[in-house]
């Protein structure tokens, strides 16, 4: 499975929490230094639990599933 589709696959898992509330995530860029590049969507995007949505949830499911991975960064809207 490519680098791409596995972080694409793990957001899938967070997405239904993320769409009960009105929200989304978007994976934009994986960079060559392994950085991720999100962008959070919807409700997500203007939330002010957004941070911690982030790195309590998505950043650490992602970190658990592919330890590899630089750095982490969303985006909003």
């Amino acid at each position: 499975m490519q680098l791409t589709e596995h972080i694409e696959s793990v957001l899938d898992t967070i997405r239904p929490y993320l769409h009960a509330d009105g929200g989304n995530v978007e994976l934009v860029e994986v960079q060559s230094n392994m950085d991720v590049i999100l962008r959070l969507t919807g409700n997500c995007s203007s939330c002010n639990m957004s941070e911690m949505t982030m790195t309590a949830g998505i950043e650490e499911t992602l970190r658990k599933s592919i330890p590899a991975l630089g750095k982490i960064v969303a985006l909003k809207e």
